[in-house]
């Protein structure tokens, strides 16, 4: 009897009974929908090659890269031609006594030349016009991996074109260094690499905190303060170093010269001081709270969203569009 009453218990029931032990169970299973699933890496490299040209095609960074090469020209022959000028003074009778270099006139001419196509050409590409500024900001994820080489190539062949005019303008001078950077008598190779590093440091330093886009207290100038920080630089560096801070300024006149000598020390000093710059501002005086997924984004795609100010503390989250 009982063995017959089981053998008829309806199929429904059974299955009702066991359907708590189901559902129980399957809460502990894991919910990982498949669209969530890790993307295997050929599938992200693709889509990162893809980032990089969408970004390649658009017309508006063909016009930074152009304005980039643009502005560098500008700069260069102005504050180049204003160091050069003392070689042709205006004839007097008071003539005797040799002309000097004026530290003073040179170093303006480097800061407000900056300050001047910062206001030009800003809006366009940033204006970074030069490799170590462009190399801060690419560590502080703010640029792509592309605009930064783009930029970084713009940069120096606006400097050798320059550099070129200038050396027609000035072909009758005898021993013409056309703004050739070179280290002072006395200074030997490793302290000059440190006046590099010092000065570019304190550039780079002020032109991430200037254009820090979280600031609400900045009510001056931006293009002034990095233009008077670009002639602080001088101010310092040019009676020991000729003032570098720039590489591919410095590479312009070694170019045209066919003077390299020591050229390793303007361009390892300045990208050691603007690297140093961003490492220093971003993850120590104004952190940034951003995981490596987001910086690959922007180092990619260069589309950064405003920076969002966390509620509980100073740091900020870095979210690419």
């Amino acid at each position: 009897m009982f063995l017959s009453s089981l053998c008829t218990t309806p199929l429904s029931l059974l299955q009702t009974t066991q359907s708590p032990i189901n559902n129980q169970s399957a809460l502990f299973l894991p919910q990982t929908p498949l669209s969530s699933a890790r993307k295997p890496a050929s599938e992200k490299a693709r889509g990162n090659r893809a980032e990089m040209a969408s970004e390649f095609k658009k017309k508006k960074f063909w016009r930074a890269v152009v304005a980039e090469f643009f502005a560098m020209s500008l700069f260069i022959f102005i504050s180049i031609g204003a160091a050069l000028g003392m070689n042709f003074p205006i004839p007097s009778a008071n003539d005797t006594v040799p002309r000097v270099q004026d530290n003073v006139k040179v170093s303006l001419a480097f800061g407000i030349s900056i300050a001047t196509m910062a206001q030009s050409v800003g809006h366009i590409s940033g204006c970074h016009l030069n490799p170590a500024v462009t190399l801060g900001l690419l560590l502080s994820c703010q640029i792509s991996i592309l605009r930064a080489v783009m930029y970084i190539i713009a940069q120096c062949l606006g400097a050798v074109v320059a550099t070129a005019i200038l050396s027609g303008i000035t072909s009758g001078l005898a021993d013409n260094s056309l703004g050739l950077n070179a280290l002072a008598n006395g200074i030997n190779p490793g302290q000059g690499l440190g006046i590099e590093i010092i000065a570019t440091l304190q550039l780079v330093l002020c032109v991430l905190a200037t254009t820090d886009r979280r600031r609400t207290d900045v009510t001056g100038s931006a293009p002034l303060a990095i233009g008077l920080s670009v002639a602080l630089g001088h101010l310092l560096a040019i009676d020991y170093t000729g003032c570098g801070i720039n590489p591919a300024r410095s590479f312009g006149s070694a170019l045209i010269t066919t003077n390299f000598t020591n050229h390793w020390i303007f361009w390892v000093g300045p990208l050691i001081g603007g690297a140093s710059a961003a490492l220093i501002y971003d993850f120590i005086l104004a952190p940034r709270s951003s995981d490596v997924t987001d910086r690959m984004k922007v180092w990619t795609s260069g589309q950064v969203e405003e920076y969002d100010l966390d509620a509980d503390d100073s740091r900020v989250e870095m979210k690419p569009k």
